[in-house]
């Protein structure tokens, strides 16, 4: 089978497309035919081995997909050949076939196709756990969303919508902002020309922000944290701008609010029965049409390392998947 391997940490030029033999399922594991591989900026940082996942030399990037059971191990008994599954697996899925966990699994709906399915893990998931097992989002709050217009910034503008909350998109360009807004945000913020702080804080009449979700951190994230309101939670998702800011412990005390980590990786490892509830109730919204998930671009195999640097040179908004 074709893979798309990391045999040494580089950019995605480095990377190579070869001929690797198809594993066998041993116990407990399922064998899946990948039909389509969805990316995430971090797989551009984990091939220059730096991001926090490091996997052994040579491995495929790529941590979620879909595609359709082809072989079980023994002991498995949710799942049979020719089922429709998604999952996350960390790495590996750029490839034509892939070993997973049973646990790793959840079946596809028949009205979501295998593109739309691969792109939905991480970045609904982590939005979803955010807002709901971590935020405790209720109906009628407000959210602002940080880097609103990637792909995690998308998911967790729909998934606040879906729950009834009223959402402020904030970016870099009104081009984005206008990309938010055909998704669902109430509001929009372009903090390359507006202050953070001050704007959000006019956008919500002066009683501030019930729930901030940064995945950019850098300078904006002390900004939107000054413009939560009382008992407000902010929310720490990742640092796409690079610099992990330094908050003052002050600032919390004074709101009473909440700083509140958002591992959803580590989430997924401790709780995989609520980590599937999840992907069942996104998965639910997307076959209702009460989430779309956008797709970027999808790119074959052979076009997988130009997928890699669009992600790279922040041209991606939404997902790009990689098909076979």
């Amino acid at each position: 089978m074709k893979a798309l391997l990391c045999k040494s940490f580089g950019p995605p030029s480095t990377l190579v497309i070869e001929d690797i033999a198809q594993p066998e399922p041993q116990a407990g594991e399922v064998l899946v035919e990948v039909k389509a591989a969805a990316l995430n900026f971090f797989d551009t940082l984990i091939i220059e081995n730096k991001y926090q996942t490091k996997p052994d030399l040579p491995f495929s990037p790529g941590a979620e997909m879909a595609g359709i059971v082809r072989q079980v191990g023994a002991g498995i008994t949710a799942l049979a050949a020719g089922d429709r599954v998604m999952g996350y697996l960390k790495h590996g899925c750029v490839r034509e076939s892939v070993l997973a966990r049973e646990s790793a699994l959840v079946p596809i709906p028949d009205a979501i196709g295998f593109v739309d399915a691969a792109g939905l893990s991480v970045t609904y998931g982590t939005s979803l756990h955010a807002l709901r097992d971590r935020a405790h989002l209720q109906a009628g709050e407000t959210v602002a969303v940080l880097g609103a217009s990637g792909g995690v910034g998308l998911s967790a503008i729909e998934i606040a919508k879906a729950m009834g909350a009223r959402v402020i998109a904030c970016a870099s360009s009104d081009e984005k902002l206008a990309f938010c807004r055909e998704h669902g945000a109430d509001e929009t913020l372009n903090y390359a020309t507006e202050d953070l702080k001050t704007r959000l804080k006019d956008l919500s009449y002066g009683k501030g922000i019930d729930v901030v979700y940064d995945p950019v951190g850098g300078d904006y994230s002390e900004q939107a944290l000054r413009a939560l309101g009382w008992e407000g939670r902010f929310l720490v998702i990742g640092f796409a701008a690079g610099p992990i800011p330094k908050i003052p412990l002050n600032l919390p005390l004074l709101k009473s609010c909440d700083i509140r980590g958002v591992f959803w990786g580590a989430a997924v490892e401790r709780g995989p029965e609520q980590h599937r509830a999840n992907m069942r109730q996104i998965m639910a919204w997307v076959a209702d049409g009460v989430i779309k998930p956008h797709i970027h671009g999808t790119y074959p195999l052979a076009d997988a390392r130009q997928a890699l640097q669009d992600l790279a040179d922040r041209k991606v908004m939404g997902k790009a998947v990689v098909t076979f």
